[in-house]
This record gives C-alpha cells, structure tokens and sequence, in this order.
C-alpha cells in the first residue's frame, strides 16, 4: 500500500488530508485501525488488487456507518494514479456497495466527492448514485478548504442497479 501511495502522491495530495505530508507511517496506522475498525464491526476497508497481479496494491475501498440507527453508511476510495481509468475503482466500489446493503442491511449509502474530482464522479455516476448537493468548506487540504458533493444510493435504487452491476461483472 505504501508504494501505491508514493506512486500516486500528486494526485492523492490534491483531494485528501492524509496525503499532505505522508510518511510511511500514515499507512501503518491505517492498517491498525483498519483491523481495530475491522474487529469492532465499525468500518471496512478493502485492498484493491487486480486478479493476476495479487502482490500490486492498486488501492482502497472503505465502507462504514455514519448512523446504525437509520442504518445509513458511507463509501470511500482510492485508486493509484496509473490504474485509474481502468475500471478497478467502479468494480470495487460496487462489490463494497454489494457489502453495504446486502450483508450490513444499509438503507442509504453516500460518498463525498471532493469538488474538481471528476475521475471519483465518473465512478459514482456509472454506479447509479445522485449528486445530492455541495458541502461548502467541507474539508482541508494542506491550507485550503474544499467543497464536497454529495451523493446517494438507496436500497431501493440498489436493488434495481444490481442487474446492471451483475451484466457489467462488477459483482
């Protein structure tokens, strides 16, 4: 995973605080917490790597609750710099989608997309999500604050993008 960041700094640098400064430590931690979360039952987060190359991190896909009681979770990813385009990031997405709602019992998924991020929107559009609005000054990157969109699928909308998600192989 480390290697994946490094290869993909400019970009990551760009929308997410985390990759400002990084140090090989910022991937260490998010393993720990990544199995704490994991254990707990509070979030879940994937390695993406592609079938013939097991060993090539390719990047992450998260999902997790922001309210069990109205069961409504939250997806986030990534995809290093040179497999984007490649249809890693929606093929993930979608399997982390198939989690949510069919194994956690999700009603509502959303995922905030850093405002200029459009390779993230593509993912989000094909899957079937909609753009909900714009959270002004949502996040701070280095020394600027950025607006996110956000957007959401339901349950109902996922069982009907499911067939498609099964025609394109995603799931």
């Amino acid at each position: 995973m480390h290697e994946a960041v490094r290869a993909s700094l400019p970009e990551l640098a760009e929308y997410l605080p985390w990759a400002v400064n990084y140090q090989r430590s910022v991937t260490a931690q998010f393993v720990r917490d990544s199995i704490g979360a994991w254990a707990s039952g509070r979030a879940f987060d994937f390695a993406i790597r592609a079938l013939d190359d097991e060993a090539h991190h390719l990047g992450n896909v998260s999902v997790w609750f922001t309210s069990r009681v109205n069961s409504i979770g939250e997806v986030g990813y990534w995809i290093r710099s040179d497999a984007t385009g490649e249809g890693f990031g929606t093929e993930a997405t979608a399997r982390a989608l198939q989690i949510a709602f069919e194994e956690l019992k999700m009603h509502r998924v959303v995922t905030r997309i850093a405002v200029g991020n459009l390779a993230s929107e593509r993912i989000v559009q094909k899957l079937g999500f909609l753009k909900e609005g714009t959270l002004r000054d949502e996040v701070k990157v280095g020394h600027e604050w950025l607006d996110h969109t956000v957007w959401g699928l339901l349950d109902r909308e996922w069982r009907y993008e499911r067939r498609r998600y099964e025609a394109e192989a995603w799931v």
